[in-house]
């Protein structure tokens, strides 16, 4: 126990000295929300791999979709590198950091409403982000909280107290230079700790060859498996439809996360993205893929500790928990620190995010007047206490399991934005009227299947929302009114603009 303490007092150290270091990029708007548009390829890499994977990913996702889908759970992981990392930075990380300095934009919301020239856009998609990264924030402290009260056991409540008194300090301190900062040594923890964990589970169930031979063995439930014979190491798993929607939904989704986009945003140069694409492609290898490929042997630990006593369900966020309960003290002390990176990097990009969008879409201009730089950068600061306060109050009463609250966060978020965003950067035919469509097919279909249910998983129901927006914007673009020939032309000769390189960059 001592030992465990000592980790955590040490972390929390130096997460707070690294927000009175970075202090000094706190003066303007510029630099508390994108550290000046100056951030190293490293830092970046970390700050997106880091916000990508939490205690969401670890305890929630891991642990119900190992359970689920067996070893085939590591293709999620493989999904979110390829397709969340690789792909998202190739297609999304230079056009994104040209045009949003181009039109000025430091938000996904401010970027709509410079991009279509609509005020009115700018505050419905500030509204959605606020609104919808509260259940996300409050599924962060719900999966770390479980693992907190299996180390230390310490009550619910204060976990969550702690780590978001913690979280706000640093934020509101350094801004995005301290995430950043914050987020790389975060994520030189979390590669360390997640191949140390794989290592020593495996480790226990006699090594990885004995690991596999016994879960080939686990008799098949035909509910699940349809009678498939060692279902849970075969190829694509049991059910390869629904695994297929969890890879969409968490792979693809980050490509329309306004916490994740925001990245892109503050790239230092070209060397820093092409550096970036592999360094965060490779983390999230490592991290994701480790964390699906780890609860991809949750049934080897089945035990009455995981079953509701009451129904006799499964209660998929107590799998990993348990999991990791068989652990040298040394190991758990590590892995509670792992999982606290994840979710504090996690949290902190929610917190800052919700707070520059609110500060600088909605009420700067409007609800309050004359704001000047110092003014606006009080302002976020008090917001982020205000987030983190809501989020908090969520947690501590929690409506359902991890998984589904970050389904339906970012099923919302991800269906508004992903399609109008992504083809916003590279086709100048998008309209207006698109996007609004977009806002309300995503939101819609996610909303109305909360109430209604129509589509039995809040995380199938995301991935159709993502997927549908894609094939709106562009039907509806070509039935309505363009914009302005002439200011889209206008907006697009930022990529026309030339630049000069040395030969040892460039032989053309």
């Amino acid at each position: 126990m001592g030992m465990k303490i000592l980790l955590l007092i040490v972390f929390f150290a130096v997460m707070v000295g690294v927000g009175f270091y970075s202090r000094r990029h706190t003066k303007s708007v510029d630099g508390f929300v994108l550290g000046g548009r100056n951030v190293g390829p490293w830092l970046t890499a970390f700050a997106y791999g880091t916000s990508y994977f939490s205690a969401v990913v670890f305890v929630g996702y891991a642990g119900q979709f190992g359970w689920k889908y067996g070893l085939a759970s590591t293709w999620i992981g493989l999904g979110n590198a390829v397709i969340g990392s690789l792909l998202a930075w190739v297609v999304l990380g230079r056009r994104t950091r040209v045009m949003t300095q181009h039109l000025q934009s430091k938000t996904m919301p401010e970027f709509f409403g410079q991009r279509f020239d609509s005020e009115v856009l700018k505050i419905v998609a500030s509204l959605i982000v606020f609104i919808f990264l509260i259940p996300y924030t409050a599924s962060v402290y719900n999966g770390l909280s479980r693992l907190f009260g299996m180390a230390f056991n310490i009550p619910y409540a204060i976990c969550v107290v702690v780590m978001a008194v913690f979280t706000a300090i640093y934020v509101i301190l350094g801004g995005y230079m301290a995430t950043a900062i914050n987020d790389f040594i975060q994520g030189i923890i979390m590669l360390f700790g997640i191949v140390a964990v794989i290592g020593a589970v495996l480790s226990g169930q006699g090594g990885f060859i004995e690991a596999i031979r016994t879960m080939a063995e686990i008799p098949s439930d035909v509910a699940i498996t349809q009678g498939q014979p060692g279902a849970f190491t075969s190829f694509f798993g049991p059910d390869p439809l629904n695994l297929l929607g969890v890879v969409i939904l968490t792979s693809l989704g980050t490509w329309g996360l306004p916490q994740m986009v925001g990245k892109f945003y503050a790239i230092k140069d070209e060397k820093s993205i092409q550096t970036g694409t592999i360094i965060s492609t490779l983390f999230a290898v490592v991290i994701s893929g480790g964390c699906y490929f780890l609860g991809g042997f949750g049934r080897l630990f089945d035990n009455p500790a995981i079953y509701n006593s009451e129904t006799g369900a499964v209660v998929f966020d107590s799998i990993i928990p348990y999991m990791l309960s068989t652990l040298p003290d040394i190991l758990i002390g590590i892995v509670v620190v792992l999982v606290l990176s994840a979710s504090m990097s996690t949290l902190s990009s929610l917190v800052l995010t919700s707070s520059s969008t609110m500060t600088l879409d909605l009420l700067k201009g409007r609800v309050m007047k004359n704001m000047d730089e110092k003014k606006q950068v009080v302002v976020m600061q008090v917001l982020i206490v205000f987030f983190i306060v809501v989020s908090v109050v969520i947690a501590l009463n929690p409506p359902t399991f991890i998984a589904q609250l970050m389904g339906i966060s970012w099923g919302a978020l991800a269906g508004a934005f992903l399609a109008p965003f992504m083809y916003g950067l590279y086709w100048k035919g998008v309209t207006k009227a698109a996007v609004w469509a977009s806002f309300i097919t995503g939101v819609g279909i996610t909303v109305s299947n909360m109430f209604i249910g129509y589509i039995a998983s809040p995380i199938n129901a995301g991935a159709i929302a993502m997927l549908a927006g894609l094939v709106v914007v562009p039907v509806v673009s070509l039935l309505t009114p363009k914009m302005d020939k002439k200011a889209v032309e206008e907006i697009f000769e930022c990529y026309d603009e030339k630049v000069v390189r040395t030969k040892k960059q460039s032989l053309e």
